[in-house]
């Protein structure tokens, strides 16, 4: 998650109207919501209102009584809207439930969360164990935070906030900038020279430029399950080939633009031999619907599926970075989310790891999928608090015993697209021939620059573990076996941020 940049309050606000409105996105109150007897109180936490989903694994038709009977004594109806074709065929995937208004009745709002507490209330414990909100998951703080209380580009005084993090989105202390860089490139094996696979590195986030010149050549962003795209494909909602596609047409970019090919810059320095695949599933300014992100985390863990069982159509996959999270309503651990935790297993069965920004919040509250860290033991969950250039911990950073290890996460320098932004030098002219100004705040024609947030102390870990892959994965022509590759996967979290 990176802390969000020089994007102004007004032009955030009317998108998050927007987004709201779109994906009909509920923040569920506290003090409002209903709560069970002998049920401690709910957390905040933000869904998309009029649905539920499940895993098809679960028994769908005692799921479906379940939810049907509930809804009928709340005056409504359900539909279920079956499973993403995307993962029709596979072995697992999401199954969506909608909620409306029944037929001559005049009744509050449809609502996942009301819905799922009625059914509770009276019905089986086991098969509503499978049901859950389709949580809206940020890779930016979206919701208010004094993060997001002034411009940093036109407030004249920014860090004297109410928010001392605030400091960390000011360009110059942190926040997205350009940035010359003026040494080589890093250093990758030739081919020729390996002995075994190069490690793999999957992003699952905004996508990537792959025409970067560090990275032409090592990011793949055309990988497919069979012949069907994982995310989005659309080339002009791509948040790393346009970057200003939400509000006015001033050419101001987007907060998540750039956001992907950044992170794919920090695995390959920190591991220029790892290969790496970027998929989008992150708008340019969010949010994302747990529902698809599953379906896409689905299709993925599919990919290393077959690449182990030596079918058609897989592909290898170490690692995958998640720089994105959500809170989730529920004060209790481990047992409440199925649907995410699910799809989770999937890929550590196949010898997988993921690695999770744990977020920037400043709590020690669980941000998820980050917060199943704990949970997960043949291929573990990774998650990521971020550290300040000199080793402390960065003031933004989420805490807490929940968090696997810290990395670096502020003032970070990686690669960007050839972004021109809206803004322009606050001076400039001509002298002898030669055109002086001062520095253009979001350049980023260079090629690189400056960002902070766990969204990039992830990918630091990511690229820490596919080093440490290095000349340990598949010899050449051999495929490990699923447990094999897990036990070899989980050597190297542990070798290389073990007590981190």
């Amino acid at each position: 998650m990176p802390l969000p940049p020089q994007t102004p309050d007004r032009r955030r606000a009317g998108h998050a109207h927007r987004l709201h409105h779109r994906h009909a996105v509920r923040v569920l109150d506290p003090s409002k919501a209903p709560q069970l007897a002998g049920e401690a109180p709910p957390l905040p936490t933000a869904y998309v209102g009029p649905r539920v989903i499940f895993p098809k694994t679960a028994d769908q038709a005692a799921v479906e009584a379940e939810l049907a009977r509930a809804a009928e004594e709340l005056g409504w109806r359900i539909e279920v809207e079956g499973e993403d074709a995307r993962t029709r065929g596979l072995g697992y995937g999401v199954v969506k439930v909608a909620i409306s208004v029944a037929d001559g009745r005049a009744v509050r709002p449809p609502d996942g969360f009301l819905l799922l507490q009625q059914a509770r209330a009276t019905g089986r414990a086991d098969v509503l164990r499978t049901v859950g909100l389709d949580h809206v998951l940020h890779a930016t703080t979206f919701w208010p935070n004094p993060l997001h209380n002034s411009d940093p580009l036109h407030n004249s005084d920014p860090l004297h906030n109410s928010d001392p993090a605030m400091g960390y989105v000011v360009p110059g202390r942190g926040g997205r900038q350009p940035v010359a860089y003026v040494g080589p490139p890093p250093c990758r094996t030739p081919d020729a020279e390996l002995t075994t696979r190069r490690p793999v590195v999957g992003i699952l986030d905004t996508g990537c430029w792959a025409k970067h010149p560090w990275l032409d050549g090592v990011v793949d962003t055309d990988v497919r399950l069979g012949g069907t795209a994982i995310g989005y494909a659309l080339s002009s909602t791509d948040p790393e080939l346009h970057g200003d596609q939400v509000g006015p047409e001033d050419g101001v970019i987007d907060q998540l633009s750039g956001h992907g090919t950044f992170i794919a810059g920090l695995v390959h320095q920190l591991c220029p031999d790892a290969d790496i695949l970027a998929w989008r599933v992150v708008p340019s300014e969010g949010p994302i619907v747990e529902s698809d992100l599953v379906t896409a985390l689905t299709q993925i863990a599919e990919l290393a599926r077959r690449y182990r069982a030596g079918e058609e159509g897989g592909h290898a996959l170490d690692v995958l970075n998640l720089s994105m999270g959500y809170y989730h309503e529920s004060p209790d651990d481990l047992a409440f989310d199925p649907v995410m935790t699910g799809v989770l297993d999937q890929l550590s069965d196949n010898g997988v790891v993921v690695v999770c920004s744990a977020g920037n919040d400043a709590t020690d509250r669980k941000c998820y999928p980050a917060g199943f860290a704990p949970a997960q033991s043949a291929s573990p969950v990774v998650a990521v608090g971020a550290l300040n250039p000199n080793g402390t911990d960065a003031l933004f950073t989420n805490t807490g015993d929940w968090v696997s290890t810290y990395q670096p996460g502020a003032a970070l320098m990686s690669t960007m697209p050839p972004f021109q932004g809206g803004f322009e030098p606050v001076a400039r002219t001509t002298y002898d021939g030669r055109t002086r100004e001062s520095l253009d705040p979001d350049d980023f024609t260079g090629g690189f620059g400056i960002w902070s947030g766990t969204s990039f102390s992830a990918p630091i870990a990511a690229g820490l573990i596919a080093r440490e892959l290095v000349g340990r994965v598949d010899g050449t022509g051999a495929v490990d076996e699923p447990a094999h590759a897990a036990s070899v996967v989980t050597a190297a979290v542990g070798a290389c941020l073990g007590g981190s």
